[in-house]
């Protein structure tokens, strides 16, 4: 299965604890399906202290989301669409915002 969000694009969750929420694609898991994006599913991690003197600490990161979960939203017309290849003369391939055809870089 191709992947149709790359890391950099904006995204809205559409299901889940953060749904609703949108931020940019900071990773991408292919072979697992899944992203990481800013801000979004934030986790919360106790860490030990490891050398003598160090405190514990309590880290909040971000857990990666399954990509059935998200839209991506168009740059363009700012809305959460689906995407669409396109295939130009020269054989290049591009995405394309399906709501109102804006190439997406």
């Amino acid at each position: 299965m191709g992947m149709k969000i790359k890391k950099g694009d904006k995204i809205q969750v559409i299901c889940g604890k953060s749904r609703g929420k949108t931020g940019a694609v900071l990773a991408v898991k292919k072979e697992e399906e899944r992203i990481v994006v800013e801000g979004v599913n934030m986790i919360r991690r106790h860490t030990k202290p490891r050398r003598k003197g160090e405190k514990g600490q309590i880290i909040e990161k971000n857990a990666p989301l399954a990509l059935s979960n998200v839209v991506l939203i168009c740059p363009k017309c700012t809305k959460p669409t689906k995407v669409m290849y396109f295939i130009d003369e020269a054989k290049r391939k591009f995405r394309q915002c399906k709501k109102c055809k804006a190439m997406i870089s």
